[in-house]
């Protein structure tokens, strides 16, 4: 009897599955339908087997696992690199504490012509500015950004719901070396989200799907470590969120400044307006504010520099067939939030008409794509353009100076199974420095996706 009824728990639980992935959006082309587990305490009040107990004990169970995909559904986020729902996932019999353990394999190998990228990313600011010929083709096959990740849902009287999630990627070292790599570990509850994520200036249904794991150079998914606060509100049509995050300031200090650590957090801010029956659309408008702290050792002092950068961002369905996406910035002072140019020392420099002083660079950034459906959950394809532009302060520092790059992308996607997933992608690169010197560089792409 007790293997009977073991046998009915999981038939139930994979028809809740079943039911779940029936009324899911038709032109969704991700498949999440875990096999959910529920499981027993060891002083449960199941230990009568008539036919009324087994039924009450398999409505029950029928129902934890209902409210447990329900929890992983509502708390996983859709957008750039985010992933699906384990393929398992194992609960408590009254839906109090529930954990999923999952991840994918990302096989990609590329071939660069004409022009190769020093990079295992797609990155303009890195294309060669001199055509030689050891830059001329390269290729590649990389399975680093295979990802393990373990989420846990909690139910708690005091706290409401609280999701603890840490995955991880193999970039840790150099290119190739497969080092563990710690992408995101975090806590949220009660609107708060502490740990390392995704940086709060982000949006990040603000690009489609890619192959090329940098993805456009005027968009900003990067990492940080943070303390954030997000409100929905309005029924849901407005959210406001701001943090504070680890700073990371990369400038050009120059002989008279000095690197200090930094003092004051990174303060990003955003608000979002939300439409359609699933708010699946929604307009964003982000700010971030940076206090950049250094030493002057010309005057033997301390100073700091304000950097700050405004932006604008969206994600608009058309009907069942069509999304579109964009996101511009402009500030100044804000190259971890612009991803050609993040690490690139462009933070400040010091000033080409008195190396005494020291000045925040103005850059500003756009980008635009669609994707299209093609087969509602099986083929999808997308394109789009994206630009960045370092402005000149009292002229430019050095003529080799990075002044624009351009990124123009063009890919289709087939989800072969509901775990599978092949993609081709043609990326076109360029880099212009402020010498109007300029450099091009082109990448075809293959994946293979498998999710667990």
């Amino acid at each position: 009897m007790k293997r009977f009824l073991l046998i009915s728990i999981l038939v139930s639980s994979i028809g809740a599955s079943l039911h779940s992935m029936a009324q899911s959006r038709g032109h969704t082309h991700r498949h999440d339908a875990p096999t959910i587990y529920v499981i027993s305490s060891a002083h449960s009040d199941d230990g009568c087997y008539d036919e009324q107990s087994l039924q009450q004990a398999m409505e029950r169970r029928s129902l934890a696992a209902e409210a447990t995909r329900i929890d992983f559904e509502q708390t996983r986020r859709r957008g750039f690199q985010q992933l699906h729902n384990p393929q398992f996932i194992f609960s408590t019999k009254n839906n109090r504490f529930s954990l999923g353990i999952g991840g994918e394999i990302n096989f990609r190998t590329s071939y660069d012509l004409k022009g190769a990228v020093d990079n295992i990313d797609f990155v303009p600011y890195d294309i060669p500015m001199d055509a030689t010929f050891a830059n001329r083709q390269r290729v590649m096959m990389d399975a680093t950004t295979s990802r393990l990740y373990t989420k846990a849902v909690i139910n708690s009287e005091k706290l409401g719901r609280v999701v603890a999630f840490v995955d991880m990627d193999f970039r840790g070292g150099e290119e190739f070396s497969y080092t563990p790599h710690l992408r995101s570990a975090y806590i949220s509850m009660l609107g708060f989200t502490a740990g390392r994520d995704v940086t709060t200036f982000c949006d990040l249904e603000a690009v489609p799907d890619m192959i090329d794991h940098e993805g456009p150079n005027a968009y900003n998914f990067r990492y940080a470590t943070m303390l954030r606060y997000e409100l929905d509100f309005l029924r849901d049509h407005f959210t406001f969120g701001v943090a504070a995050e680890m700073p990371k300031v990369s400038g050009t200090y120059g002989e008279n400044f000095i690197a200090l650590a930094q003092r004051v957090p990174d303060i990003p801010v955003y608000l979002q307006y939300a439409w359609g029956e699933n708010r699946q659309s929604h307009f964003r408008a982000s700010a971030v504010f940076r206090n950049m702290y250094m030493h002057n050792a010309r005057t033997n002092e301390n100073t700091s520099l304000f950097g700050w950068g405004v932006q604008a961002s969206a994600h608009v369905e058309i009907g069942d067939w069509v999304t579109l996406y964009g996101n511009g910035i402009y500030g100044k002072g804000i190259t971890p939030y612009i991803q050609d140019i993040a690490g690139s020392g462009l933070d400040f420099t010091p000033n080409p008409q008195n190396a005494e002083q020291i000045q925040t660079m103005p850059m500003w950034a756009w980008q635009v794509a669609a994707q299209v459906y093609i087969i509602p959950s099986k083929m999808w394809a997308s394109g789009g353009y994206s630009t960045v532009r370092v402005s000149q302060e009292n002229g430019f520092y050095a003529e080799d100076e990075y002044r624009r790059g351009n990124y123009i992308f063009g890919n289709v996607f087939y989800q072969l199974t509901s775990n599978c997933r092949l993609a081709a992608e043609y990326l076109h690169g360029s880099r212009t420095n402020m010498n109007k010197a300029m450099g091009e560089a082109n990448r075809l792409s293959l994946m293979v996706q498998y999710n667990f």
